[in-house]
């Protein structure tokens, strides 16, 4: 992952528009479920906009994925792991949602608390 600010927000944009569309969910709906505007959405997905912590936890809550995710992509947060097993789950486009959850619901149960604690902002 790059450490370039301007290359964090295309590669945290394109994330974002990437598990917006494996969700099936349209960027009016998104921006809805995340209540944020439209247009706002729509620029942090192009790059061009540098969100919040708070509006990236908005837009996890939206996504039904875990702030943390959304926190290392921006540069926020640096992962203290590998590899985060979550992100790669979300980011199959051949899962559904439903089994994406499912998926992290067992990854969760193997792992313990821990992960569940972390990344408690997620409503499976």
């Amino acid at each position: 992952m790059s450490t370039d600010p301007a290359d964090r927000l295309r590669d945290l944009g394109s994330f974002i528009r990437e598990q917006r569309a494996s969700s099936r969910l349209s960027l009016r709906r998104l921006s809805e479920l995340a209540g944020i505007s439209n247009p706002y959405l729509s620029q942090i997905e192009r790059g061009l906009r540098r969100p919040s912590a708070e509006i990236l936890q908005q837009i996890a809550k939206g996504l039904a994925i875990s702030a943390e995710t959304l926190y290392v992509r921006a540069g926020i947060l640096e992962t203290e792991r590998g590899g985060d097993l979550e992100v790669h789950i979300h980011a199959d486009p051949n899962l559904s949602p439903d089994q994406k959850q499912a998926l992290i619901q067992i990854y969760r149960s193997f792992v313990g608390d821990d992960v569940a604690v972390r990344s408690d902002d997620v409503d499976l």
